[in-house]
């Protein structure tokens, strides 16, 4: 038998000043048909590790029905969910109910008492799951209309099939939103693909369970993007699909015209790297070390070395290290490209012949740290050198 991990009832969709404001629009609307009322923060049941929506439909002050829908973890190990909807049996000011869980099938019963004094709503009761029983103890709940309940729900995951540019959205980061009984064979569809998935993105949340929909975060090398777009739009169970947010800031972006930067429809890797990283050296005071293309994101990785001036008898290494990416500055053709470069993380090595000396680094340190407070205008100097313009984020417009 498995121990039920910390869950139920508590849930997370409301921020306490959210609450405080639900509790000023408790009160139902006057008349005399049916209203549908909702609970989404029922405090204190299961320890407050679940995502709850409790439906109840009213004649009045009478309930006449009643939905519990919980999803919760199913197990402490992992970020793997469990949900349970249970049609609940009213008799006067109790709630009960028996169901299984969707995922892993347990049984489950529910019985509780309810309470309501004013605005303010009690429930006292239990919940089994399987073998585990958890006591609910559970007061100053507060209710939501409807349209209240249908405002909150609404989610948004950044996808944007056709965005007219790549200045809201990032060039190599795709999202797809596929129906979950078909998420995992889209998954394997992209075994060998050169792509990479976000695991976060793996986790089934509470939203997807209950919206049948999960959102896949993929990060491919911008030039491959409209390709991979159009194929991952026709796999079985794929509902949207698009570009989203990813590593490009806007503010150390700069676009530039593409022509001496391709060899026919490719970017010319090669010769943008040695331009990048030349760039870099003189306003680091570095000199390059190394150049590599992520074949998967089309992300440059670059590393730029020179003499640590933190203990200079030591003959320490100072590291830089930048990341970078090029693409064109919209989705399809065009005449020009944009690139972003990373603020350089900072690092120190012992790179001297023979034993060396074991370092690591201390983010508290002036010296070191895992980004360096100023990169000697780096950014002004890319643009100077790819004669390119900036983002105006006020006006909204390249300058």
């Amino acid at each position: 038998m498995r121990a039920l991990p910390l869950l139920l009832l508590g849930l997370a969709i409301a921020s306490a000043p959210a609450l405080a404001q639900m509790k000023l629009q408790t009160k139902p609307a006057a008349g005399g048909g049916p209203e549908t009322r909702y609970f989404t923060a029922i405090d204190g049941l299961m320890d407050g590790n679940a995502d709850v929506v409790l439906k109840e439909t009213r004649q009045g002050k009478t309930v006449t029905a009643a939905v519990l829908d919980v999803c919760y973890p199913a197990d402490k190990s992992s970020d793997r969910k469990d949900r349970f909807v249970a049609n609940l049996t009213v008799n006067g000011q109790t709630l009960s109910g028996s169901t299984q869980s969707v995922a892993d099938k347990q049984p489950v019963t529910i019985k509780l008492n309810r309470k309501q004094t004013g605005d303010s709503f009690e429930f006292r009761g239990q919940i089994t799951i399987e073998q585990t029983v958890t006591e609910v103890a559970s007061t100053d709940n507060s209710d939501l209309s409807e349209k209240e309940f249908q405002d909150n729900q609404a989610t948004e995951d950044g996808i944007t099939p056709q965005p007219k540019d790549f200045t809201d959205v990032s060039p190599e980061s795709i999202g797809v939103r596929v129906k979950l009984d078909a998420a995992a064979d889209f998954l394997k569809s992209l075994k060998g693909e050169a792509v990479e998935i976000g695991t976060s993105s793996l986790s089934v949340t509470c939203d997807a369970m209950r919206s049948g929909e999960q959102t896949i975060n993929l990060t491919v090398d911008p030039e491959h993007a409209g390709a991979l777009l159009a194929k991952v739009k026709a796999a079985p169970g794929v509902t949207a699909a698009g570009w989203t947010s990813g590593v490009v800031e806007m503010d150390r972006t700069i676009r530039f015209a593409a022509a001496d930067w391709r060899d026919g429809d490719k970017i010319n890797k090669d010769k943008l790297a040695t331009a990048v990283s030349g760039v870099l050296a003189k306003a680091l005071v570095a000199k390059p070390a190394s150049a590599t293309w992520n074949a998967n994101t089309g992300k440059l990785k670059l590393v730029l070395k020179r003499p640590s001036a933190v203990y200079p008898a030591l003959g320490l290494t100072q590291n830089y290290e930048v990341t970078a990416l090029v693409s064109p500055d919209k989705p399809g053709s065009s005449d020009k490209l944009m690139l972003w470069v990373s603020s350089p993380t900072v690092s120190t090595s012992d790179d001297s012949a023979g034993a060396k000396l074991n370092l690591s680094d201390d983010s508290s340190s002036d010296e070191e740290g895992s980004e360096a407070k100023d990169d000697n205008g780096a950014i002004d100097a890319l643009l100077k050198e790819f004669k390119g313009q900036r983002w105006d984020a006020d006006k909204s417009v390249w300058r």
